[in-house]
């Protein structure tokens, strides 16, 4: 029997929708932001050789170029001033994290609440700058090394950084107040958009390779992956393991009310697209500096990654699965799902598992829960991201049709759309609160009744 709160979920009608106008105003400036951010990705940086830069990206598009031209929304093939895109940010972001697992003055600053969150957002932020300016030096030497700049020299290099660093900032910036004051992680959102964006042009770019180079039966065969892909990633995203909770029966003064049950859900993915975006980011940064200026140049140590590391190579897709079974395990126990707060939490609300002592066993018994979860979670993970990165490269068809793309769609679609039904449920109680209070004013407002009068 479904509770109260899946009923009002499953009533909720455009109706409801048009009476949230807090809901309305978050997606009306979410949407504003992301078509600031799509406009950004049309203006180009100053100084850029327009047919040498479309002709590099129609040789590259199935390869690494074609996969970092999806990560920045179309922005490094035209050059837009957010060709950098959110990358450095979130490499910067597992730099943080990772530090303050390892080290123990980070991992203090986390314990210190709202202080030690606004300090490690800082340094988050300073690490992005460093990263974003080494970054785009790297790509305005290799720029003029391949022949993309019109005038090279350090004035083309200085404007070249000092552009793609205030984009990659003001995209950082953007994404912060879309999650604080919009729908959605204006993060995940940011990327989502960017390959929604491209994809009815990589469709056109597809099927016109089909009519030419791919036969029939093979873009029938990848329209087949990329569909049942789709349903797959949308049924494990759904999975989840219940752990079932006791309350015992308690007494607040002098009445007794009686204990209940309930739930915890573990997803078979706590960590979402996260794991599949950190080990991307990881793969790009040491090919990002030298995949405008290919092999010539470069030293042993960088021809040997952009030999090995390209796209569809053995050490590539090695290094990426583990990365993301890496990143699913660290997230998830470190961020998304900690095994001790929510065994605390469990205690301080009276709460047990049958068969378990509240605190540390209960804590133990979660990470053995979790930990043998994530085995399917990680594989799963590994696979989708794998799969389809291995046919899009024997194909040579464009980076959006990877399994990299598919999973960041459909999870942030989905954390997009509960974020809105929560936002609708809560109205909904709110109304019925209000309505509630109303009654007891109209009630109270009553007159008592006089008794008789005496004679």
């Amino acid at each position: 029997m479904s509770s109260a709160a899946e009923q009002m979920a499953a009533n909720m009608s455009w109706s409801a929708f048009g009476k949230a106008t807090e809901l309305r105003q978050r997606i009306w400036f979410t949407l504003g932001l992301l078509i600031i951010y799509r406009i950004g990705t049309y203006i180009p940086v100053p100084g850029i050789d327009p047919e040498q830069l479309r002709a590099f990206f129609d040789s590259a598009a199935a390869g690494l170029g074609g996969v970092l031209n999806m990560f920045t929304g179309g922005a490094l093939s035209r050059m837009g001033i957010f060709a950098l895109g959110i990358m450095p940010y979130i490499s910067a972001s597992i730099i943080v994290q990772l530090m303050s697992a390892m080290v123990p003055a980070m991992e203090a600053l986390k314990k210190e609440g709202e202080s030690g969150r606004k300090k490690l957002n800082q340094y988050t932020r300073y690490g992005t700058v460093v990263l974003a300016t080494a970054q785009a030096y790297g790509l305005a030497v290799s720029m003029e090394s391949g022949g993309l700049a019109t005038d090279p020299g350090w004035f083309f290099r200085a404007g070249c950084v000092i552009t793609l660093v205030g984009g990659t900032m003001f995209l950082m910036w953007l994404g912060e107040q879309i999650t604080n004051r919009g729908i959605g992680n204006g993060i995940s959102l940011i990327i989502f958009v960017g390959i929604v964006a491209e994809i009815p042009a990589a469709l056109a770019q597809f099927f016109e390779a089909g009519r030419s180079s791919l036969s029939a039966a093979t873009t029938i065969g990848v329209i087949a992956m990329l569909i049942a892909t789709l349903i797959f990633v949308v049924f494990m995203e759904r999975s989840l393991r219940k752990i079932h909770i006791q309350y015992p029966r308690r007494q607040v003064g002098m009445k007794v009310y009686d204990g209940g049950s309930s739930h915890l859900p573990i997803k078979v993915n706590p960590a979402g697209v996260i794991p599949a975006i950190f080990a991307s980011s990881l793969l790009l940064l040491p090919t990002t500096l030298t995949t405008f200026g290919g092999t010539e140049g470069n030293g042993p140590v960088l021809s040997w990654i952009l030999a090995n590391f390209g796209s569809g190579q053995p050490l590539y897709l090695l290094f990426f699965a583990a990365m993301i079974i890496f990143f699913t395990y660290f997230y998830t126990l470190n961020v998304s799902f900690k095994v001790d707060d929510v065994a605390d939490n469990l205690k301080n609300q009276n709460g047990f598992i049958p068969g378990i002592r509240p605190g540390a066993r209960t804590a133990e018994y979660l990470e053995y829960v979790v930990r043998r979860i994530l085995v399917l979670g990680a594989g799963y993970l590994a696979l989708v991201c794998m799969l389809p990165e291995i046919v899009r490269t024997n194909l040579s068809i464009t980076a959006y049709f990877g399994g990299t793309s598919i999973l960041i769609i459909v999870s942030v679609g989905m954390d997009t759309v509960q974020q809105i039904q929560s936002h609708l449920l809560a109205h909904q109680y709110e109304g019925l609160l209000e309505k509630s209070q109303l009654r007891g004013r109209k009630g109270g407002a009553k007159k008592p009744r006089k008794g008789p009068a005496r004679r």
